[in-house]
């Protein structure tokens, strides 16, 4: 296991800045707005042969008795449960404040080593003067700027100090398995799924749709193989998107999905396909994303009225037809068990490799068995047929004259590669150039 690190301070103070800055990515949302991390943000940090996981987590406010603010509390607790070394986040422009003393003091109460990482000071000549009011905690401290990044690499080696020596980073990343993630209106039951896979709360619920700001990782294993889930802000039409903190997720949200492996997009059983929902599926379809359908909260629908539902979402999802579809709940656990072996299963569809002779005997029966139909007087002639490249298999057909084809007989050609090469789950995407191109 890599060395534990998690990041922990008051709202505000350039966490998720600081997240970002360590893992050289844009992966936690940052925001002038208090509160907009809530749930654990996972990360790994690389520097020379060591390596070591980063744990941002939402801005404690003790003694507050609003229900989000209670969650994020739990989450951080948990975090510090596992930690190694917690990395404890102030504001150098704002100095010390009661509130730094109050969560100082409960951080050396975990008996966890804590780290002090005085943010927002620009300049190693502001440092002595910005530090001086943090000393008084008895902490071993950095200044850094997490925005314009001064004195990052003096706060990775006081980091390295404290944490235990590991091995080779390749010997971290074996058995590595897909990344997963789960795409889908808002209180759909993205998190309440990843929660119930992972067998841990891991993400906050709750009946209050947009609870889930950030793309949240999960590291479950299986088998001997680590699954990364993503939990996704839940995607809003457009006109419904108040102001720019959700625009910001819903564009994160869509941008995980291009980054996972495989995408589950999670539809709500009571409420059928809507409008937006039958968005998120054009989306994924047009962009060759590989994507499993689970339509959750089944338990609340009477098993009398199961098998009439099943017909519904059969027919409104029938323009993606290769999808397939799982019917679940994150309450009773139904269909979860077969989720990521399903995911496995498209996966290795989507990595197939077909070669030339095998392609131009498919297109040679497929043309005799039925013939492109006349267009105009003129019928198109296919030349021969290759595979361009996998993930998603791209096909790539020499034709005379590529506007001779009608969508119908391209979704016929379509539906022979699938038969042939029990390509059932994956998408595919299919070109047809002229043979003088």
């Amino acid at each position: 296991m890599l060395p534990y690190v998690v990041i922990a301070g008051r709202p505000n103070v350039g966490k998720s800045t600081l997240f970002n800055r360590l893992i050289r990515k844009n992966k936690a949302l940052t925001h002038d707005r208090p509160g907009v991390t809530r749930d654990r943000l996972y990360g790994v940090v690389r520097s020379d042969d060591r390596m070591f996981a980063l744990v941002d987590t939402g801005g404690l406010v003790l003694d507050n008795r609003d229900e989000v603010e209670k969650e994020i509390f739990s989450q951080v607790e948990e975090a510090i449960e596992a930690a190694d070394l917690i990395l404890l986040v102030v504001d150098g422009r704002q100095g010390l404040l009661r509130l730094d003393e109050q969560l100082a003091e409960m951080l050396r109460q975990s008996n966890k080593p804590v780290h002090l990482a005085v943010n927002k000071v620009d300049g190693s000549e502001k440092s002595p003067l910005a530090a001086a009011d943090f000393y008084s905690l008895g902490l071993d401290l950095t200044t850094v700027s997490a925005a314009h990044g001064h004195n990052i690499s003096g706060l990775l080696d006081d980091i390295l100090a404290k944490l235990p020596q590991t091995g080779p980073s390749e010997d971290q990343e074996k058995n590595k398995g897909l990344k997963l993630s789960f795409l889908g209106r808002p209180n759909v039951g993205k998190s309440s799924l990843l929660n119930a896979v992972s067998g841990e709360c891991r993400v906050m619920v709750s009946s209050t749709a947009g609870t889930t700001r950030d793309c949240v990782d999960v590291t479950v294993e299986r088998n001997d193989r680590k699954y990364t889930f993503i939990d996704t802000a839940g995607v809003r039409r457009r006109t419904t998107i108040s102001d720019d903190l959700e625009r910001f997720s819903v564009l994160s949200a869509l941008k995980s999905s291009k980054r996972s492996d495989v995408v589950f997009l999670v539809l709500d059983a009571l409420s059928r396909v809507v409008a937006q929902d039958k968005k998120l599926l054009a989306f994924l379809d047009r962009e060759k994303t590989p994507f499993i359908v689970l339509v959750n909260k089944m338990d609340l629908v009477p098993r009398s009225e199961q098998g009439k539902l099943r017909e519904v979402f059969k027919h409104e999802l029938g323009f993606c037809s290769h999808a397939p579809v799982v019917y679940t709940s994150a309450v009773t656990r139904a269909g979860l068990g077969g989720m990521i072996p399903l995911a496995e299963k498209l996966w290795k569809q989507c990595q197939i490799r077909v070669g030339t002779g095998e392609l131009n005997r498919l297109v040679k029966e497929a043309t005799s068995r039925h013939q492109p139909p006349l267009v105009k007087g003129r019928r198109a002639k296919i030349y021969y047929l290759t595979q361009a490249s996998s993930n998603p298999p791209e096909f790539v057909f020499f034709v005379n004259n590529p506007e001779l084809l009608k969508p119908s007989y391209k979704k016929y050609l379509e539906k022979q590669i699938r038969k042939l090469f029990r390509l059932d789950m994956t998408p595919l995407r299919l070109v047809f150039r002229s043979s003088h191109s």
